[in-house]
């Protein structure tokens, strides 16, 4: 293999405070076998406070790091150009009463949208409906149908988020999941076009 280096930026990569990133970590590394290990341990930022809770780490900066260590290298890249790093903070302690209001409010406003698209497409009057068309008798509440109904609503909520509680019904993701994935590509990608641009501005001097 000689003095070829071929580097793949990692995607995504989640650091601590304070934390001394290495080539490594931001990337895969193939090289000689008498290289690799120098190679990956080679510095390439240190997380500090004004990295607030994200820092871009393009390429291009790690072939320059890894140049004046050791120079007369031949690279080759592969894949994405840059790698999103992600700081962790330290989170606050959770108390009881912000559990309690945070389920407080997604209760009442979960029962709400129910509510609210039941009464917009008559459910009441649906469940009437059917309850007299397959009894022969009408009710002004047809709790035959409605419990089993309420409990099937919420049956078909945990099967349709893949989730009781912490266990996982399946391996398939939950469209929930899916979403949160896709948000957290589109949110990376900003975050690098930014990097981009804000470092081309001060390329051009501005």
């Amino acid at each position: 293999m000689g003095n070829d280096v071929y580097i793949r930026m990692r995607q995504r990569v989640v650091a601590g405070e304070d934390q001394q990133l290495t080539v490594g970590d931001v990337a895969q590394l193939i090289a000689d076998e008498t290289l690799l290990n120098q190679l990956k341990n080679i510095p390439i930022h240190h997380i500090s406070k004004q990295d607030h809770n994200r820092v871009v780490i393009d390429v291009m900066q790690v072939i320059r790091m890894i140049s004046s260590h050791i120079p007369a290298l031949t690279y080759q890249t592969i894949g994405a150009a840059q790698a999103v790093v992600e700081v962790e903070v330290k989170k606050k302690k959770i108390t009881l009463i912000y559990i309690l209001l945070i389920w407080f409010l997604l209760f009442v406003g979960a029962a709400l949208a129910i509510m609210n698209f039941h009464e917009d497409v008559s459910m009441r009057e649906v469940h009437g409906q059917i309850f007299r068309l397959i009894t022969g008798n009408e009710l002004a509440r047809p709790l035959l149908l409605q419990i089993p109904y309420s409990i099937g609503l919420g049956l078909g909520m945990m099967l349709f988020f893949n989730h009781f509680f912490k266990k996982r019904l399946n391996e398939e993701p939950s469209p929930l999941e899916v979403e949160m994935f896709n948000y957290q590509q589109n949110l990376d990608q900003f975050v690098i076009m930014h990097e981009l641009m804000e470092s081309g501005k001060k390329e051009n001097g501005h």
